[in-house]
């Protein structure tokens, strides 16, 4: 009984590990560079190539913003941008 436990408790923490590394990250800064539908600067240098289904909510040049990305291969793709008050 107590292998079986050990055991099933082992197959759970390796099965969520992968989990961790899958989830999105966010990162908040102000935009230094726009270019709608393809990607996004940031002023500390941070860049982020526009997902396909990205809906610009109306960025400008010098706005606070909070982006939430994924990275794919060595890029990082942003999902979602909004404005941060």
């Amino acid at each position: 009984m107590r292998k079986l436990v050990v055991t099933t408790v082992a197959a759970i923490l390796l099965a969520s590990g992968p989990m961790a590394f899958a989830a999105p990250h966010q990162t908040t800064g102000s935009i230094k560079q726009f270019t709608a539908g393809k990607s996004l600067v940031l002023q500390d240098g941070s860049t982020f190539q526009l997902a396909k289904t990205f809906k610009d909510p109306g960025l400008k040049v010098g706005e606070k913003v909070s982006v939430t990305w994924d990275m794919s291969g060595k890029n990082k793709i942003a999902e979602s941008v909004t404005v941060a008050k």
